[in-house]
């Protein structure tokens, strides 16, 4: 059974409604186990203001999303959320890395709508 979470994020229609959802789980409290659950934690609660998941039309290989707000300031691979560059606490990269695996159609939709015709980097294939 999924969590309203997880419903919410699967149910998302576009990169800033899974932006909303991250947002919600970076500022929320919530934490992911080793073996992939999501789980609430208060404890761990922090306002998470301005963050941002940006892709640029203009881009390097490889294809890759920015990360910055809260403290956050990474940019990964949309081929497998591996960081690429910055620096990233565990519990936020966990969390990344768990909406990624929910969010990654919407990333590589948004990728391949901003790609210029003259883009040294093309549209990523599923």
């Amino acid at each position: 059974m999924l969590t309203p979470i997880e419903q919410k994020i699967l149910e998302t229609q576009s990169l800033e409604e899974a932006t909303a959802a991250l947002e919600h789980l970076l500022s929320g409290g919530y934490s992911v186990t080793p073996d992939g659950q999501i789980y609430y934690i208060r404890q761990l609660v922090a306002q998470v203001k301005g963050l941002r998941i940006e892709i640029f039309s203009r881009e390097h290989p490889p294809p890759h999303f920015h990360v910055s707000g809260g403290g956050i300031d990474a940019t990964f691979s949309i081929a497998d959320c591996s960081l690429q560059e910055g620096k990233i606490g565990g519990r936020e990269r966990a969390l990344i890395e768990w909406w990624f695996e929910r969010s990654r159609p919407i990333l590589v939709s948004a990728w391949n709508a901003t790609r210029p015709s003259d883009c040294p980097v093309g549209p990523i294939t599923l």
